[in-house]
């Protein structure tokens, strides 16, 4: 029986040497990305800690007094709470509903294009404003939406309009923050689908030719099954980040006009955190917020996989 056991590890030994030999290169080029989630992912897990505790940042973690859910309860019982959980999630539910389809659009729009020259300057095109910064893309609408110099104001008053302060509407905030985002993200989320796209069979449109439908038809019937799969599983990780808005942006874009509107979790977060030192408070708001996400992530992934085939596990 030793000889034997001693055989098993012989045999496995040598099986992972040969796939270690095989793989080794590949296993280097993922090693920064293992060490990058290690590194900024799972080891500041451990900051959660600070959320049952009454931190103090001369005492250190273990030294601080424990509080329990204190801090849970001061944020559940806070006058802000229901006004910061509804503007996170409309800004998060408008977001979704209106950004999620734009890629695919866009995507199914180049497909359909023949000229390959057009097609990846639109591409080119698009793909360029995710690669500006969020400043400058505040400090451009900002620029262009100006009531005294702006050019939308311009067109406006040229049709007989007064000048409108869109950055100082707090009605009109979300509609900013969703429209820009759009427009600095589109372009780039459209290579998830264009490459789904490269998988669909041709012969499939060619047989949908031969049965008489038309490139609306194609589309219904053999584009938007084919990149089935893509689009459930961006839409499960969409679902699961309703409430993990961008904080740069929406901080750069609030004013006192808009507060009643523009102010979310985690601009709160910060104001709690960095700007008066409460950092118990703050890790509480932000963790509870992250349990929402895995709430409603779970749940879209279960129906997913409950209405069809297609889900993350």
């Amino acid at each position: 029986m030793d000889s034997y056991n001693r055989l098993q590890l012989t045999e496995g030994k040598n099986d992972f040497l040969k796939k270690w030999a095989n793989s080794k290169y590949l296993i280097f080029l993922f090693l920064p990305t293992l060490l990058y989630y290690i590194m900024f992912k799972y080891v500041p897990m451990f900051g959660i800690v600070v959320s049952f505790k009454d931190y103090n940042l001369f005492k250190g973690v273990w030294q601080s007094d424990w509080v329990g859910l204190k801090y849970y309860k001061l944020f559940f019982q806070s006058p802000d709470f229901l006004k910061l959980l509804r503007n996170t999630f409309l800004l998060g539910f408008y977001k979704l509903i209106f950004s999620f389809p734009a890629p695919i659009l866009l995507a199914l729009l180049l497909n359909e294009v023949r000229q390959m020259a057009f097609k990846r300057f639109v591409q080119t095109v698009s793909y360029l404003p995710h690669f500006i910064s969020n400043v400058v893309v505040v400090g451009m609408l900002a620029l262009f939406l100006s009531p005294s110099s702006g050019i939308v104001n311009n067109v406006i008053e040229l049709l007989g309009f007064d000048a409108v302060n869109f950055m100082a509407r707090e009605e009109m905030f979300r509609s900013i923050y969703v429209l820009s985002e759009i427009w600095q993200h589109v372009g780039w989320e459209t290579i998830i689908y264009l490459a789904a796209l490269t998988a669909v069979d041709p012969q499939l449109y060619e047989a949908a030719k031969i049965d008489g439908a038309g490139r609306l038809k194609q589309i219904i019937n053999v584009t938007l099954p084919g990149i089935r799969p893509a689009i459930i599983i961006v839409l499960i990780l969409n679902v699961g980040s309703v409430l993990e808005i961008g904080f740069e942006k929406v901080f750069l874009m609030m004013n006192p006009a808009v507060n009643a509107t523009a102010d979310i979790l985690s601009t709160f977060v910060y104001r709690t955190g960095l700007g008066q030192g409460n950092f118990s408070y703050a890790t509480a708001i932000d963790l509870f917020s992250s349990l929402i996400n895995l709430v409603f992530i779970l749940t879209a992934n279960w129906i997913s996989r409950r209405m069809s085939e297609t889900s993350l596990w």
